[in-house]
């Protein structure tokens, strides 16, 4: 259970969309009460130094703990698609995010498809797509290795 909801205000506009999207197919209050104990996260487009893999939802609230303090705050969030295969239990979202780089001020926009299985009406399993190209824009690109 998650104790400490204002230690995650700056992902507030992502949980809404994600808990709107999912409405009627997941049972709790906030974001984190519809995911499973045992959830699975993949992050499969992401950025380097993020996890790819995620286990627990313990484990996913820690990863989201303080986002605004590591560097951005979301504003708003829109353009939700519900794709639904009631057969399989999948949901498939689509949406954008918006909002600010804490440090600079610098405008931060991303789109994401998640493909979601719910069972028992709990989060099972998330798969994650996102734009890392925005991410870069936004927090700057990261040196070219060598």
């Amino acid at each position: 259970m998650i104790t400490d909801p204002e230690n995650f205000t700056a992902l507030d506009p992502f949980f809404r969309l994600i808990e709107k999207g999912l409405e009627g197919l997941v049972d709790g209050p906030h974001f984190f009460d519809l995911l499973d104990e045992d959830v699975i996260v993949d992050y499969v487009i992401t950025v380097p130094g993020y996890p790819r893999r995620v286990v627990g939802r313990e484990a996913v609230a820690e990863l989201y703990r303080n986002y605004g303090a590591t560097g951005i705050v979301l504003q708003s969030g829109d353009e939700l698609a519900v794709h639904r295969d009631r057969e399989a239990s999948v949901v498939v979202l689509e949406y954008a995010v918006h909002g600010r780089v804490t440090d600079t001020g610098r405008a931060y926009d991303n789109r994401f498809v998640s493909v979601i299985t719910v069972k028992d009406r709990k989060v099972t399993h998330w798969r994650d797509y996102l734009d890392p190209v925005a991410v870069f824009d936004a927090l700057g690109w990261p040196s070219p290795r060598r």
